[in-house]
């Protein structure tokens, strides 16, 4: 469904991206990874829309991504972006609507998709109260909620793109797997869902395929057991590390050395 292809992006004279390529199914969950100033959030915006390539191409649903008209990208591709600018104190239930704005498909669908998106976020308790009044986590919840309604259901837009920033920031552990729990279930429902992690064991449990960003560069990609290992860790963050599985999923874990 998408297809990044060699794309380079530079801003003032600074390289953000330089020779990512990468592909993405359908009901694939792909994890980006990384240290700070990788480009993950770069990657993720370029692939949106909002930064302008220098070089290379970024495909979707079988045609160049530029071709798409403003409003079909926004009823196809979603982004949660790692800080939301929202000041205003509307409630709950109106920010989490505001993510069906591109669609048209009406009030009682439109409803019963925000209870539903709520509900995935674990939010339908605070759906009255004021955005403004919530926790850093709840706010991060309440955003969450919002993209997964702006990409609810294939019937109003086909092939969809659900990009994550940071899904899970600001976090408490339990809803920290609850969300991640909800995200792989969102995929499995055949959206594409591409999300940037810090947390490289917690990537490795829940994604497909892995994507390691260094300097705006891929060091490597492939499923987590070929990603995750002491030299990539090394690679990647300058650290001695021990590469462990997880006792009950199987999946590697990182313990610093």
């Amino acid at each position: 469904m998408l297809i990044v292809d060699n794309i380079r992006v530079t801003r003032d004279h600074r390289c953000l991206l330089d020779g990512v390529s990468l592909r993405l199914a359908a009901g694939e969950l792909m994890a980006v990874i990384g240290p700070n100033g990788a480009g993950k959030s770069s990657l993720l915006h370029a692939i949106v829309g909002d930064l302008a390539l220098d070089s290379g191409r970024i495909d979707f649903a079988g045609q160049p991504l530029a071709e798409l008209a403003i409003r079909e990208r926004a009823c196809r591709i979603a982004l949660l972006a790692q800080a939301s600018l929202l000041a205003f104190p509307f409630r709950v239930r109106e920010v989490v609507t505001i993510g069906r704005s591109p669609h048209a498909s009406g009030r009682q669908i439109d409803g019963d998709i925000v209870a539903a998106a709520c509900a995935a976020a674990d939010i339908g308790h605070l759906v009255k109260r004021p955005y403004t009044h919530l926790s850093g986590g709840e706010k991060q919840r309440v955003q969450l909620a919002r993209v997964l309604a702006q990409v609810w259901r294939g019937e109003d837009a086909g092939d969809r793109l659900l990009l994550l920033d940071e899904p899970v920031a600001a976090l408490d552990l339990g809803h920290q797997q609850q969300i991640m729990r909800e995200i792989g279930a969102f995929a499995r429902r055949g959206v594409a869902v591409m999300m940037v992690l810090h947390d490289v064991s917690l990537a490795a449990r829940h994604a497909d395929r892995l994507l390691a960003l260094r300097d705006g560069a891929v060091i490597a990609q492939g499923t987590p057991a070929a990603v995750v290992t002491a030299d990539t860790m090394t690679r990647l963050f300058d650290i001695q590390t021990h590469i462990i599985q997880h006792p009950e999923s199987g999946t590697p874990v990182v313990l610093h050395s």
